[in-house]
């Protein structure tokens, strides 16, 4: 089973547009958060990744053609061109990660960059797509287990998130009554971790938005699940989030390392 991992955005929150490391290379612990990623989901069974590329592609296909498969991975790497896909191996150790990658257009929207790797897609019942800056410690096979049992075109991974601002509770008159630094938000949000069947490809229209266009009219329709997630999650949106992913994987209580 494939997993497309959406690598291509500019991550102007983490750092401003003319940072020279695109946002998936950005280091936890040495390694970028794609390999934590991509680490991830191997551990689980998943191994066999395509990665949509855009903003900076180049610095993304350096790295996994001659850092990745150095770092513990037999990787076959393809890099589709206008002619048959280019294969490059080399054995290392016991896992295998294979690896297409594709470039998916500088600024496309996330929908319109799934459209283009449609090919590569084909013959895979199902799928699964996440983005290049969330972590959690949730069993991906347990997700694609309930994406099977619905039979719905989509799955979606609901998580509890914090919210970034301290909340203050105000009585009449302007008086604090309490103060609640980045409590729990009381809505369900979109975690990252999704699960498509083949049929979503009749929902994506052209530059599509994907949270905004397909799986807005996925959820009208009645063709959208979520798979609520209760434990760990976190996404590397600022550069204080990436501080404390660095601390907790310094520390040893990094909840998303399920591997030796």
């Amino acid at each position: 089973m494939k997993t497309a991992i959406l690598a291509g955005g500019r991550g102007s929150r983490l750092a401003d547009e003319q940072a020279v490391t695109p946002k998936v290379l950005y280091e936890i612990g040495n390694r970028p958060i794609l390999w934590h990623i991509m680490k991830m989901f191997a551990q689980d069974g998943f191994d066999d990744f395509l990665l949509l590329l855009g903003h900076r592609a180049e610095q993304v296909v350096d790295y996994v053609v001659h850092r990745a498969r150095y770092e513990g991975r037999d990787v076959q790497i393809e890099l589709p061109s206008t002619g048959p896909a280019r294969i490059i191996e080399e054995p290392v150790d016991t896992d295998r990660w294979r690896i297409t990658l594709c470039h998916t257009g500088i600024d496309s929207e996330k929908g319109e960059r799934l459209r283009r790797v449609r090919p590569y897609l084909a013959g895979e019942p199902d799928f699964m797509v996440t983005y290049g800056d969330g972590l959690a410690d949730i069993d991906l096979r347990t997700l694609v287990e309930f994406h099977r049992s619905h039979g719905k075109t989509a799955t979606l991974t609901a998580i509890r998130a914090r919210s970034q601002f301290g909340h203050v509770k105000l009585a009449e008159g302007g008086l604090v009554t309490e103060m609640d630094e980045n409590p729990m938000l009381p809505e369900l949000v979109n975690g990252g971790f999704m699960v498509f069947s083949q049929s979503i490809f009749d929902w994506l229209e052209p530059d599509d938005p994907l949270e905004r266009g397909a799986l807005k009219r996925l959820a009208q329709a009645g063709e959208l699940m979520a798979y609520v997630h209760d434990g760990f999650w976190t996404c590397m949106d600022t550069y204080k989030d990436n501080l404390r992913l660095n601390e907790l994987w310094a520390t040893g209580e990094a909840p998303w390392k399920k591997w030796e």
